[in-house]
């Protein structure tokens, strides 16, 4: 394991792991922000729009909503269902699911209070899942590594599990540009008047985010006939106000999980497993922050040119695991191919061998829902 630290710059990676030149080149312009105490790329780090993701940001006294991005409160839930291993019926199951990205039918308000929410403007995307990357996925248990740390999780390995990677939706997307329109990029003294206007529709962001998994769940399992129970939520697009190495900071999650907060969700790909892992250790080196999955390798517009003339879509809708894909916007099938991630594999013993993490259990994908309409 080599752990770079370079004055205020840290990256958690080895040998093994394929790290691009350009998201180390955006950590460290990062790190020269004023306020500044911090910047930590992690094994899934990758180049993004304005900033690498992958990463934590650690200031005092100032924020910088840019960091978190347009998709405030992005992240993963876990749930057990009540589906049994034995009975497997996918084809059967992948016609089931209906359009999940189509404005849930049911009482939104009633779900959001809830969660103890107002309603907002959005809430019409409220419990659908959106593009990009953003997933709801059915996975079976194909190992557990640390029986003790699975059983307080309440899981059972004859059940199978969905996994739910979703955000905000326009509702971050809003916030961010409302905030660039009267401010740009500038970061914010922490008790100024444009600070607290943001933190507090952040964390509406963040409450709403999670609601809106939570829902993504119900309806994914509802329409296969099973009911759910919670495991885990986590964001990975968020700010938090903590205390590190003594001092009171703001530390700037931009796909990275928290690791104060108990087990962790890591996903590969479609195409690969799942690894569940709980924080070890002393984690203020990493500014208490995780992998949230295994890290981009090519740009989607290189997917498409890399892909399309050796893959056809029939055989991107099945994968290596034996997992069924609904995904029926063309572009998004190949932009989000398992080709176009890096070996989670490695980037998850990279965190096990610099002693932050130990695996708890391996899943493996078996139904993944990205979208059932084309993009228009």
């Amino acid at each position: 394991m080599n752990e770079s630290n370079l004055e205020n710059v840290r990256v958690i990676a080895s040998d093994k792991n394929w790290i691009e030149s350009n998201a180390v080149a955006q950590l460290k312009g990062t790190a020269r922000l004023p306020g500044m105490q911090l910047a930590v790329g992690l094994p899934d780090l990758h180049p993004g729009k304005g900033g690498p993701v992958g990463a934590a940001f650690v200031t005092q006294s100032v924020l910088y909503p840019h960091l978190i991005g347009n998709d405030i409160g992005c992240g993963m839930g876990l749930w057990q269902s009540e589906l049994e291993r034995r009975k497997l019926k996918l084809d059967r199951w992948s016609r089931k699911l209906g359009d999940l990205d189509a404005p849930w039918d049911g009482d939104r308000e009633a779900w959001l209070e809830s969660f103890r929410l107002e309603p907002s403007e959005q809430d019409r995307a409220l419990g659908t899942i959106g593009g990009g990357n953003h997933f709801a996925e059915l996975q079976e248990v194909e190992s557990v590594e640390c029986p003790e740390a699975f059983k307080r999780l309440g899981l059972e390995a004859d059940r199978l599990l969905l996994l739910v990677h979703s955000g905000s939706r326009g509702l971050g997307r809003e916030i961010l540009t409302e905030h660039h329109a009267a401010q740009g990029h500038a970061g914010l003294l922490e008790d100024s008047p444009a600070a607290l206007r943001y933190a507090s529709r952040h964390d509406y962001a963040v409450a709403w985010a999670r609601a809106s998994r939570a829902l993504i769940a119900k309806r994914f399992l509802e329409a296969l006939g099973s009911g759910n129970r919670a495991a885990l939520d986590l964001p990975h697009n968020y700010l938090a106000r903590e205390e590190l190495v003594g001092k009171t900071c703001w530390i700037h999650r931009k796909g990275s999980n928290p690791s104060d907060r108990g087990a962790v969700a890591i996903p590969g790909s479609r195409g690969a497993l799942t690894f569940l892992v709980e924080p070890l250790g002393n984690q203020e080196r990493n500014a208490r922050s995780l992998c949230h999955g295994a890290g981009r390798k090519w740009n989607r517009t290189d997917c498409k040119a890399r892909l399309r003339e050796r893959y056809d879509e029939a055989s991107l809708v099945r994968t290596a695991w034996g997992g069924h894909v609904v995904c029926e916007d063309r572009d998004l099938l190949y932009e989000e191919a398992p080709q176009a991630y890096k070996n989670i594999e490695v980037v998850v013993q990279d965190l096990v061998d610099a002693g932050l993490v130990r695996v708890i259990a391996r899943l493996r994908p078996l139904l993944t829902y990205k979208v059932r309409r084309a993009a228009s």
